[in-house]
């Protein structure tokens, strides 16, 4: 396997799967986030709505106009900005961003920040090609730039994207963290044929070829794998963390479907015009962005490391609450599990229930 120097420039790790690749007919999609340390990533819901023409919408520095209808959307984001590093829409497209160190100049002017047109492009797209061509319209029309990090500093780069649906994946062109890119290409070529979620899971978890990053002043913020069934009539099954390091995380089942609603324990508190981002100049003061799951998260990390024994049943806690969520796919995808909607609904909400409850 390709070693990992931690000196090259930070870039998050996408993967895709799709048949015969995959175990099941399905796509199958992952992505660790890795971003600064100390940076919080909330799990965001919002339901589709309907917007009045000429409607503008505030993105996280400059304003696009809105489109008539949005789609539902279940987002990771950084708390402090508008866009997300990953996510996915009711109609089974996913999308994850990589931040790419070339030559080319990057602007500091503020414009659309490629989390944002990650965002966009899943508010308003029914099929990744569809997203493709959302993300590469609004990039003509108002432009890419502005500060990735919530910092005075001013810290830019270009993105790429990869795009996923039930049928196909859009990869785009990486132009960095080689090394990690050949790792996991060699991680996912031994289980050719065989890819499932829990493969994905182990691989975002892999700390020895840099995917699952912990150095310096950076770190895996987050990470979300997503099954897409083929089957049109079968529902997609997104996991996510809301929390650092998926080695030492829970991945939770979220499905779309009426009565799906946000989380309060993974939604990070708000700032309003005091927000650091939204005063000029922007980041000169810093707030506390962590909610409740990050915060509990945070001291069973604490407790892992301090002792050993109480850390190992914390994380075996973890590994069966996850793995009782990954059978809940199973079954649901092979027809032995058919619960009313409702339940579904809010699956993600009693996952992140029970989670804070081993916290506690």
């Amino acid at each position: 396997m390709a070693s990992w120097n931690p000196d090259t420039p930070c870039s998050c790790d996408c993967f895709v799967s799709v048949p015969p690749a995959s175990a099941i007919p399905a796509v199958i999609f992952a992505k660790n986030s890795d971003r600064p340390r100390d940076e919080v990533q909330e799990v965001v819901f919002v339901p589709a709505s309907t917007h009045a023409p000429g409607s503008r919408l505030q993105c996280t520095y400059i304003e696009v106009e809105q489109v008539s209808k949005t789609h539902a959307v279940i987002l990771s984001r950084p708390s402090w900005l508008w866009g997300a590093e990953m996510g996915a829409n009711e109609h089974g497209v996913c999308i994850g961003n990589e931040a790419v160190w070339t030559k080319e100049p990057v602007d500091e002017g503020e414009a659309l920040l490629g989390m944002d047109l990650l965002r966009l492009a899943l508010e308003r797209s029914r099929s990744a090609l569809e997203a493709l061509h959302v993300i590469t319209g609004l990039l003509e029309r108002y432009g890419q730039g502005g500060s990735c990090r919530e910092d005075p500093a001013p810290f830019c780069y270009h993105n790429t994207f990869l795009l996923a649906d039930r049928t196909e994946a859009w990869p785009v062109r990486m132009e960095a963290a080689k090394a990690r890119f050949q790792a996991g290409q060699e991680l996912l070529q031994q289980q050719r044929g065989g890819i499932t979620a829990e493969v994905m899971m182990g691989i975002l978890r892999n700390k020895e070829s840099g995917i699952c990053m912990d150095s310096g002043g950076f770190r895996t913020t987050a990470s979300m794998v997503s099954i897409l069934p083929q089957d049109p009539t079968q529902p997609c099954v997104h996991f996510l963390t809301a929390t650092p390091d998926p080695s030492r995380s829970v991945f939770k089942p979220f499905i779309f479907g009426a009565g799906a609603a946000q989380a309060p324990q993974v939604l990070s508190p708000t700032f309003g015009a005091q927000d650091p981002v939204r005063t000029q100049p922007r980041f000169q003061t810093q707030v506390d962005r962590r909610h409740t799951l990050y915060r509990g998260h945070q001291v069973a990390l604490g407790l892992m490391e301090r002792e050993q024994d109480r850390g190992q049943q914390l994380r075996q806690k973890q590994r069966d609450l996850e793995q009782e969520g990954l059978e809940a796919a199973r079954g649901l995808l092979a027809g032995e599990w058919a619960p009313p909607p409702q339940e579904l609904a809010t699956l993600f909400q009693a996952f992140v229930e029970r989670e804070g409850q081993v916290y506690a």
